[in-house]
């Protein structure tokens, strides 16, 4: 019998910021053409937050980036959660 598990994607909740192949080929590997590296895959920076939502008197956990963290703080946690579609409208 195989178990399946189900993988999250490592994305953002608010920005929808994924990971993305980096190339990881410095010029000394150019230069000698000798042990060149592989690419390299690179996530965002995500945290796990409890945020308090005031017009809805609850709290909501969610992963986000720290770039969604500056969106959220820079726009407002209601405003910036339904622009999501995490919320619905009142």
């Amino acid at each position: 019998m195989i178990a399946y598990r189900n993988y999250i994607m490592k994305t953002c909740t608010i920005s929808k910021k994924g990971s993305i192949v980096g190339g990881g080929y410095s010029n000394r590997t150019r230069a000698t053409k000798f042990n060149p590296t592989g690419k390299k895959r690179k996530y965002p920076n995500l945290q796990k937050k409890k945020v308090f939502v005031p017009e809805l008197n609850k709290s909501i956990n969610i992963e986000i980036s720290t770039r969604g963290m500056r969106t959220m703080t820079k726009n407002g946690v209601y405003k910036t959660l339904l622009k999501a579609g995490l919320v619905k409208a009142k």
